[in-house]
């Protein structure tokens, strides 16, 4: 599920100074994030995660290393745009 996605779900409580207060969270995408942060207490990683071959893991690995070798790097909010798309 991608964040606009979730944040569409999502309402806000306000007090009466308008600050916000709580958050309300529908009972099936509550039980969604619940599911995805225990889903490996083992290992801490989600279950698509432990489903990656060891050896497209390894190569990505080998990759970022080259490229944090060489200088190339990248802004986390570039990473948050791999994740959220």
């Amino acid at each position: 599920m991608i964040k606009a996605q979730i944040e569409n779900q999502i309402r806000y409580v306000t007090n009466a100074d308008g600050e916000t207060t709580d958050v309300l969270v529908p009972v099936e995408l509550w039980q969604q994030l619940i599911s995805s942060i225990n889903s490996d207490n083992i290992g801490g990683f989600a279950w698509i995660d432990e489903q990656e071959p060891k050896a497209q893991i390894l190569a990505e690995l080998q990759e970022s290393v080259r490229q944090g070798a060489t200088g190339q790097t990248f802004p986390v909010s570039e990473l948050w745009d791999d994740i959220t798309a």
